[in-house]
């Protein structure tokens, strides 16, 4: 039995169900590994890049799109810098799993006050 047979055997649920829960991993990683990571105006954007290469190395990612809402300042003097904070991230991730795809977003809600990770569409993505 392949890798991916083996994995699929362990979950109790179809494809949809299964890129839903892959969507929810992915993002939470992105929020709880990431914050608290210092950044610089200078240097936010490659931040965004490298948080969106980690998430797309993970299995069944088709897609990822990370953007940082902040503007640390213009001073870029050692002692300058901002930390990452949750709802500074906008993100989304695309996860296919055998013809089922799944589109997952965070970002702050602020009628919420909460940095909210949320499924925006479960679809089925034909022939892989």
């Amino acid at each position: 039995m392949d890798r991916e047979a083996l994995a699929s055997s362990r979950f109790g649920c179809g494809d949809a169900e299964r890129a839903c829960f892959e969507a929810g991993i992915k993002l939470a990683t992105v929020y709880h590994q990431f914050v608290g990571t210092p950044f610089r105006g200078s240097t936010k954007d490659d931040l965004a890049r490298s948080i969106e290469e980690c998430i797309r190395v993970q299995p069944y990612v088709e897609s990822a799109k990370v953007s940082i809402r902040a503007e640390p300042g213009d001073k870029e003097d050692q002692y300058s810098y901002a930390s990452l904070a949750g709802d500074m991230i906008e993100a989304e991730v695309v996860i296919r799993i055998g013809n089922e795809r799944a589109v997952a977003r965070m970002g702050y809600d602020a009628e919420l006050g909460y940095p909210l990770m949320y499924i925006v569409s479960v679809e089925h993505a034909g022939k892989e």
